[in-house]
């Protein structure tokens, strides 16, 4: 059990954390297309789903206080299969998001020595792979160093490029110079055509998805029950207003159509930049850049493996999968995550564009995580009906009627997103339209499978009294 003087997660890393885990730049791209309606989109996705999530999240993990977050949640509401489900869904869908964030990472270090390999397929492979290994092993050395490591990056390589780019856009806009959007009542509303139009919307659930992952820490947190709603919400403040506005500054600068969703941020600061004679500061924006997507990775590839990590106190993981080493890091399942990216990044050898296998990593993470955002709103509604009298510090007001109208809509926004992923968006190229269905269903179709066989093939030898003195019990 942590004492007081244990916990290291004060309210100000654990704001960070949260930043580190849903704030990308990388995802300014991805609605910058839409121009000023973009702002409505944003504000529409927070409504629907980004709120209900920080809500929902914060009266979860104030009520239920161990280890573990998601999975002990929706075991709580559905039972140890569907908690077990639940925490592989929040785990796995990270090794197809995995490939897509290191693939930006990729085009903007090729910023920095060369913008041409941003669509060098080999170049992106490699800068993938290379670094989320290293990360991987950056993990093993444990959580409080972990920790530290995605919060500096966070800061100097998210929060101080998202708001230069912010100043930037300003600036151009009161400079006099050429705008690639109007100002208008009329284009503040989306112009939408057919449903091909609007499929980037579902990559903002991904985009604002994450508040929930460090809950896993929750033994880590110092005052857990006050600390953990303040920095849920503070950080959910932040980031969408750090990814609207910035999403705008590119959207300014940039034709439609020839926003790219890799290397999107990069061309933006090179146009704001270049009139200034101030564009030789582009490769230390790039490294700045790299930093805070390199921090992001960092923090998502340590907490959903301890919350699958939590369920072997259950006796629900293989014994292969329970060994950790002396900082408390499951080893085994790191490694046995870091083979998986490798191999789904291969995909991008298959798409025709740099783009085109970054969305198509993204729509299948979506629809993923989805999955089990769904389960996390419908236990939130089953816990207060199964566990009324549980202490929640934070607690969504109007009872029943209050939980019900946020988790429904959450709910309701989770589906919608997630049938949106399979169609094919109108604004890149996805090559072979079966191959990208294909790819989503049998992908979704595996790793749905998996937990399920997993859980139903269950051994009293899995139990943690039949293990060995390296596994955490």
């Amino acid at each position: 059990m942590r004492t007081k003087q244990n916990r290291f997660l004060s309210l100000y890393l654990l704001i960070l954390l949260n930043l580190a885990i849903m704030t990308s730049l990388r995802n300014l791209p991805l609605i910058a297309e839409y121009g000023l309606s973009s702002l409505i989109l944003f504000a529409i996705v927070a409504i629907v789903f980004l709120f209900p999530c920080a809500l929902i999240s914060a009266e979860l993990a104030t009520g239920w206080t161990e280890n573990g977050g998601i999975y002990i949640w929706v075991k709580e509401a559905f039972g140890p299969r569907w908690g077990f489900f639940a925490i592989w869904m929040q785990w796995v869908h990270n090794v197809t998001w995995y490939p897509a964030i290191l693939s930006f990472v990729a085009t903007t270090v090729a910023f920095i020595f060369n913008p041409r390999l941003a669509e060098h397929k080999l170049f992106i492979l490699f800068i993938v792979l290379f670094g989320f290994w290293g990360m991987t092993i950056l993990n093993m050395l444990g959580l409080k160093i972990s920790s530290w490591f995605s919060a500096t990056c966070v800061i100097i390589g998210t929060i101080v490029p998202g708001l230069l780019i912010l100043f930037l856009g300003m600036s151009w806009m009161i400079g006099g110079h050429p705008l690639q959007i109007t100002f208008s009542w009329e284009d503040l509303f989306p112009k939408i055509k057919g449903i091909q139009d609007i499929v980037f919307l579902s990559g903002l659930f991904l985009a604002f998805g994450g508040l929930e992952v460090n809950a896993v820490h929750a033994r880590d947190i110092q005052d857990p029950k006050r600390n953990y709603p303040k920095a849920v919400l503070f950080a959910a403040l932040i980031a969408f207003t750090l990814l609207s506005l910035g999403s705008l500054s590119i959207s300014m600068v940039i034709p439609k159509n020839e926003i790219s969703l890799v290397a999107g941020v990069m061309d933006a600061y090179t146009f704001l930049l270049k009139p200034y004679g101030a564009d030789y500061f582009i490769p230390l924006i790039a490294v700045l850049i790299v930093l805070g997507a390199v921090g992001e990775v960092n923090a998502w590839i340590i907490g959903p493996v301890r919350g699958l990590f939590a369920t072997s106190k259950h006796g629900d993981l293989p014994l292969f999968f329970q060994k950790a080493n002396k900082k408390q890091i499951p080893y085994n399942l790191l490694f046995f995550q870091a083979i998986i990216v490798t191999l789904a990044a291969c995909v991008i050898l298959f798409m025709p564009t740099t783009s085109g296998a970054f969305w198509i990593l993204s729509a299948l993470s979506v629809q993923l995580y989805l999955v089990m955002y769904a389960l996390m709103f419908l236990a939130a509604i089953r816990l207060r009906y199964s566990h009324p009298h549980t202490k929640r510090p934070y607690r969504i007001p109007y009872h029943f009627p209050g939980i019900w109208i946020i988790a429904g809509t959450g709910f309701l926004a989770t589906l919608f997103a997630f049938f949106l992923a399979f169609v094919t968006p109108s604004q890149i190229q996805v090559g072979d339209i079966w191959f990208y269905e294909g790819y989503l269903i049998g992908g979704l179709t595996l790793m749905i499978a998996i937990p399920l066989v997993i859980f139903a093939c269950r051994k009293d030898s899995w139990h943690p009294t039949c293990v060995d003195n390296d596994t955490i019990r």
